[in-house]
């Protein structure tokens, strides 16, 4: 039988700071009531100057692993995505490693912004299903808050930092649908876009990590079509409706966004998992901060069939179809 990718389990951490819409108009020229009706955000979590990403990503990382149940001499990789790493080497996810005394094994990041999490995810699955690994700890991690320009109003307000972590392990299951798993992941980029969602800085361009420039106009039509592409792919693939759907669980960016592709699919939105409104948009760490906050609460239950579906700077997209 076929090597399946279970979710075995879900982590997250949030910092203890709160930044409200109040707070942000005391900082730049903007109103609660301009913030939630553009994004439907309310709340996000800043984290302290002193935090880093890794600091994040090993706070998410080590509830993943307590809630597996797995030794960390079980696990065999670390996958962190992320657009925000602590420097610009060594990974975010060698850190990860050392921090949980996992052995030597692989470790890297993955870097696609806020589609970070389903292609790390993607890239975990693949090793996972060719026999490479069995356990390997996903994370989504980001300090967002490093990279935003406060006095620019139309970016300050979306972003926000977190991460989220998943422990995915190799099963052998029937080849079907009904099958615990990741059944398909489905990636993609369109390089000639990428000016509509950058940073003004970089190691080799500018010497520093620059500031989040965002075209949003552009970068919402786009979101809305690639997203919902991105899911018709994968329900294509595995020969399911979006009926079949317990729960879409998206990238919160933007609660237009969320709602647009919802309705461009048919889709209920009492079946799709929203936090944008208390975490903002987290980047590559909203996926799993959303996913674990449904599984946390009762939502998500074992046997439900997930769409993850997520598109950010590159432009990147993709969609992964997982039976949790």
């Amino acid at each position: 039988m076929p090597i399946k990718s279970v979710l075995k389990a879900t982590g997250a951490y949030l910092p203890e700071k709160v930044l409200t819409n109040a707070d942000l108009e005391k900082m730049v020229d903007t109103s609660d009531e301009w913030i939630q009706q553009r994004s439907g955000i309310k709340t996000r979590h800043v984290a302290a100057e002193e935090q880093t990403t890794a600091d994040l990503a090993i706070e998410a990382a080590k509830q993943a692993l307590e809630r597996s149940g797995l030794s960390p001499d079980y696990i065999d990789g670390v996958i962190v995505a992320t657009t925000t790493p602590d420097q610009t080497f060594p990974s975010v996810a060698v850190k990860v490693q050392a921090a949980l005394g996992i052995p030597a094994g692989l470790a890297f990041d993955v870097q696609a912004v806020c589609t970070g999490f389903v292609y790390a995810l993607s890239v975990a699955d693949n090793f996972i299903k060719t026999g490479q690994a069995k356990n390997i700890i996903v994370v989504g991690a980001e300090k967002m808050s490093s990279i935003i320009d406060w006095d620019d109003r139309t970016t300050c307000v979306l972003f926000a930092d977190g991460a989220g972590a998943v422990v995915l392990s190799g099963n052998e299951a029937e080849d079907s649908v009904s099958a615990q798993g990741i059944h398909s992941t489905h990636l993609y980029a369109k390089g000639e876009l990428r000016d509509l969602l950058y940073t003004d800085g970089g190691p080799s361009s500018t010497g520093q990590s620059g500031h989040i420039v965002m075209h949003g106009r552009e970068v919402f039509k786009y979101a809305v079509t690639f997203m919902a592409d991105a899911v018709n792919d994968a329900l294509a693939e595995n020969n399911v409706s979006a009926e079949d759907i317990d729960w879409l669980v998206p990238h919160q960016a933007n609660i237009r966004i969320i709602e647009a592709t919802a309705k461009k699919l048919n889709m209920s939105m009492d079946k799709v998992v929203v936090t944008v409104d208390h975490h903002g948009n987290t980047s590559a760490a909203s996926i799993p901060l959303a996913l674990n906050e449904a599984v946390e609460d009762g939502r998500v239950k074992e046997g439900d069939l997930l769409l993850l579906e997520a598109m950010g700077g590159g432009l990147t997209w993709g969609s992964a179809l997982v039976r949790f």
